[in-house]
């Protein structure tokens, strides 16, 4: 029996196919290492789907479910595989005065499938908490988001306060309002303006192709 395509089932969100393949992959000793390398190829089509326009919001949310439910069926055989590694750490959050957290969400799931650990603070979060989050967590990178404009003094303040506790981290932005002038106004390294544009941006600070 043909195995199954598991990028393209995942790429075509058919999360009956999905769970069939994984499950019949890990019953014919394939490493869960390659099994999450085919899914998160998988991820990456639905990725280049959504900037092409043919995928929206919605399959965007979708395959982070479909992935969700097919990388609870890899379970503990991920650890044992060594595939539970990391390719780098965000700390990412909403900058305070601001409790929206829709995209910020969106950003977290898709980055977790794509193999990044995302230390997410939540909304309205002071700028202490931005600092004291790399300080623990040393990541590569760190993300903010707002929607609302009033939010802009508090990004860049909170974009000042993180580069003076540590210069070599990569500042994304990014949300509804944000775009590339506002990156500049706020000082940060790069705006991005969808969950993709976070995985590129993210997986060119720590160098992984």
């Amino acid at each position: 029996m043909a195995k199954t395509d598991l990028a393209k089932a995942m790429a075509e969100l058919d999360e009956e196919l999905v769970v069939a393949g994984v499950t019949e992959q890990l019953a014919g000793d394939v490493p869960a290492i390659d099994v999450l390398a085919q899914l998160q190829q998988g991820m990456e089509q639905v990725g280049k789907l959504y900037e092409a326009g043919d995928y929206y919001l919605s399959e965007l949310i979708m395959s982070a479910d479909v992935f969700s439910t097919a990388a609870e069926l890899l379970g503990s055989a991920l650890t044992a595989d060594g595939a539970s590694k990391k390719l780098g750490t965000m700390v990412l959050g909403t900058v305070k005065d601001d409790i929206h957290d829709i995209g910020k969400n969106i950003v977290a799931t898709i980055l977790n499938c794509n193999g990044f650990q995302v230390v997410d603070l939540g909304v309205d979060v002071p700028i202490s908490d931005f600092v004291a989050a790399i300080k623990t967590h040393k990541p590569q990178v760190v993300g903010m988001c707002c929607l609302l404009t009033t939010a802009f003094d508090v990004m860049k303040a909170t974009v000042a306060a993180v580069k003076m506790a540590d210069s070599s981290v990569t500042i994304l932005v990014g949300g509804g309002p944000v775009d590339a002038s506002v990156c500049k106004y706020v000082g940060a390294d790069k705006y991005c303006r969808n969950a993709y544009d976070a995985v590129a941006a993210i997986r060119k600070a720590v160098g992984v192709n």
